[in-house]
């Protein structure tokens, strides 16, 4: 039995103060009015474009992946988070939503409704990324894709033009369009060769893992951000004029699309996406004078091959995505500020202990009415109160003292300028509905 000399010499357990882990990130507070804006504008795009909802889930086979976004791919190489369970499979976070979405379509039997089937999804997306600004291992991705029917070229330029729209809904003006088309089987292959001959000369002036993509796939050669092979893109071959015909009538349209509607771009030959399903148009959007910091926000482009790669029929197929957390970090930088839930606040506060529980009932009837109701009841001082309230930006204020207690009425203050009114109780719905219009 130890002594009580060994009890007090027994070394203390040292507490770990937790952290989160990195590259992952907490929502704060402060947050919520960019949070609630950004779903607010996503949902009503989304029925105006006659979108509906689907949500694959987190999980899936890592092979989904492997399959359609290359094996080549930054993503499956480097940026998955990839698990075996217990049963034996191998499953990986999803990275993007396009792969499972598409499995989605195909194992539902979705082709077999009206077509063409339009869907999006806003959750959680996972990469093993070194973190940045506008760049975490865990972020929120805003998805829309267009499934089946006819190889259209006016859906490749819907979905441009609804993500042009969510940027200006959030304020983001004269953001810069990029759009290139990357061709299909038949023009592709010759391009290929061509790009593969140009780099074949400057092999000794490439990254490492540029050297491995020349072998593999020399597309992602015009993906990499290393400043040695920026420079090497700039002579590199244009794709626009490889094109075949199909190709060209087709990216004509879509751009005659946007002409139509007035949405500005730039043409850029050097634009691939990092993914092994893109065909045809591609694009990416840029938040005036934050290219550079942030990178690209909504990006996307056409993959019709892609359903064949996982067991299907050649389906036409466009879509695109944007990062919350990016939209948020250029919001800040640009000092666009949403007032959130605190236009339609009210504040309930009270003067007294009879007071207090009668604003109790008081705040759940409203609430029970849909009002959107804060309060700081366990502050006695009634002066505390409305300094939450002013903090929180919440312009009327409730006020429940003794003499409104039998008089049956309430103090109603407008905080900006401090003009206030007794209104009987009976009578309260009605005042806080005509001063919120």
């Amino acid at each position: 039995m130890p002594s009580s000399q060994q009890e007090k010499e027994k070394p203390k357990e040292v507490v770990r103060t937790f952290q989160s882990a990195k590259g992952m990130h907490d929502v704060l507070p402060s947050d919520e009015p960019y949070w609630e804006k950004i779903e607010s504008v996503v949902r009503s795009l989304a029925s105006a474009y006659g979108f509906s909802r689907i949500e694959p889930p987190v999980l899936e086979f890592a092979e989904l992946y492997n399959k359609t976004s290359g094996e080549e791919s930054d993503v499956v190489q480097k940026e998955m988070y990839t698990l075996k369970t217990k049963g034996g499979d191998f499953l990986a976070l999803r990275p993007e939503y396009t792969p499972g979405i598409s499995r989605a379509y195909m194992q539902h039997g979705l082709s077999r409704l009206g077509q063409p089937q339009k869907l999006f999804a806003m959750g959680p997306i996972f990469r093993h990324e070194r973190p940045q600004l506008g760049r975490a291992r865990q972020f929120t991705q805003i998805d829309f894709e267009t499934l089946g029917g006819v190889n259209d070229p006016i859906y490749d330029a819907e979905i441009i033009a609804l993500f042009y729209d969510l940027l200006n809904e959030l304020r983001i003006k004269n953001s810069l369009v990029k759009v290139n088309s990357i061709g299909c089987r038949i023009c592709r292959p010759i391009y290929k060769k061509q790009l593969t001959a140009y780099y074949k000369n400057h092999e000794k002036q490439l990254c490492e893992d540029c050297k491995r993509r020349l072998a593999v796939n020399p597309l992602k050669l015009l993906d990499c951000k290393e400043p040695g092979c920026e420079a090497l893109k700039e002579k590199a071959p244009n794709f626009l004029d490889k094109l075949c015909v199909t190709c060209s009538a087709h990216f004509k349209s879509v751009l005659e699309y946007l002409d139509e509607v007035k949405i500005p771009y730039e043409l850029d030959h050097r634009l691939v996406r990092g993914l092994d399903y893109y065909s045809r148009t591609v694009f990416e959007m840029y938040a005036e004078g934050n290219e550079a910091q942030i990178g690209a926000l909504p990006a996307g482009g056409r993959y019709d091959y892609l359903m064949e790669t996982i067991g299907g029929h050649l389906t036409p197929a466009v879509g695109g995505a944007c990062g919350v957390e990016r939209l948020i970090a250029v919001l800040r930088a640009k000092e666009i500020v949403f007032n959130g839930k605190s236009a339609k606040r009210v504040f309930l506060a009270h003067a007294g202990s009879l007071a207090k529980k009668k604003a109790f009932a008081i705040l759940k009837d409203l609430r029970g009415r849909g009002f959107l109701v804060a309060e700081s009841l366990s502050k006695d001082s009634l002066a505390a109160q409305l300094k939450v309230a002013d903090r929180e930006g919440i312009a009327l204020a409730l006020i429940l003292g003794q003499k409104e207690l039998y008089e049956n009425s309430i103090i109603v203050r407008d905080l900006t300028n401090g003009l206030q009114e007794a209104v009987p109780l009976e009578k309260l719905v009605d005042e806080i509905k005509k001063r919120q219009k």
